[in-house]
């Protein structure tokens, strides 16, 4: 039997799927680099506190993606007929539920070291006999945070979008947007620094709050997905393009009076039912091949079955 990594992708998007993965291993390597460094200027700053936890989060997707293409290259079997597709919607939600509960977190935790006016302090350290100002070694840390993780998301937004992953997707546009946490984090060490106490905080519930709006969307999209929602392309509330094609092409068909159309996501492909009211008899040879016409249309059409009916049904 074949793996499904075999027929799920056509050949040019297997060698997307493993350049994925190999951004995936760097992306992981950096961030734990990212979370050491950062945890070792960490101070009392709870912008920095904040910039870090997320840090941490951000190893989710990376590896909840390396996880997922592992498990989805299974073969379907008899416990699991319609293969592991799903693994990635499920990995998803687990790692935009993180998200949300930190994010959740964060904001109270921030909003009360502003409402309990706890004013953070930014020491020095002696180095090599020099006395450095902890704050400028926290914002090297912070750019070092940013300036590979902006290229390292600007890099796999298109594989994401090519893959229709939404795990991969959410994980590159979030890295893609690290210079605003570190900008942020930057602003309010800055502010400590000039005497505005204040602005620590400010910078840690901005940076929460870029959290929790994450966590909520992704969180929303991952239930919804999970609940069998019509199939909708990345950044894109409408009903995917291929779907309106199949419909048309299958009215298009000279033994066809009128059809139905319904399709689910699974993670990176689509699994659906095309009911169709024949004209006259059910003829199987065409059945047999209106289904390879449609299998043929795109990769994401994975599995469906075209059911001939007498009337249609209301879904």
């Amino acid at each position: 039997m074949k793996t499904i990594r075999d027929f799920e992708l056509p050949p040019e998007l297997r060698e997307t799927l493993k350049k994925a993965k190999k951004l995936e291993w760097i992306t992981l390597v950096y961030l734990i680099s990212v979370t050491v460094v950062m945890y070792l200027v960490l101070g009392s700053s709870q912008a920095m506190k904040t910039a870090w936890l997320e840090d941490v989060l951000s190893l989710v997707p990376s590896a909840g993606f390396l996880i997922a293409s592992k498990i989805n290259s299974k073969a379907p079997n008899k416990k699991f007929p319609f293969g592991y597709h799903r693994v990635f919607s499920i990995a998803f939600l687990v790692g935009a539920v993180a998200l949300l509960g930190m994010g959740l977190f964060l904001v109270f935790d921030s909003s009360m070291a502003l409402i309990k006016t706890e004013r953070p302090t930014i020491g020095n350290m002696k180095i090599m006999g020099y006395t450095i100002w902890m704050g400028w070694l926290m914002i090297a840390a912070l750019v070092y945070s940013a300036g590979p993780a902006m290229w390292l998301g600007r890099k796999k937004i298109p594989m994401a979008k090519q893959l229709h992953n939404k795990l991969l997707y959410t994980d590159s546009s979030a890295q893609k947007a690290d210079y605003m946490t570190a900008l942020a984090a930057i602003l309010g060490i800055l502010g400590v620094g000039l005497g505005l106490w204040w602005a620590d905080a400010v910078a840690a519930i901005f940076i929460s709050g870029s959290i929790l709006k994450d966590g909520f969307k992704h969180t929303k999209t991952a239930a919804l997905d999970l609940m069998d929602r019509y199939p909708k392309r990345l950044l894109a509330e409408d009903e995917d393009q291929i779907i309106v094609d199949v419909r048309n092409r299958v009215r298009s068909w000279e033994w066809v009076a009128d059809v139905r159309v319904r399709f689910r996501e699974a993670g990176q492909v689509y699994f659906g039912q095309i009911a169709v009211v024949p004209k006259g008899e059910i003829n199987l040879e065409a059945i047999e091949e209106g289904y390879k016409e449609i299998k043929n249309m795109h990769w994401k059409l994975h599995d469906f079955t075209i059911d001939p009916v007498k009337k249609l049904p209301d879904w």
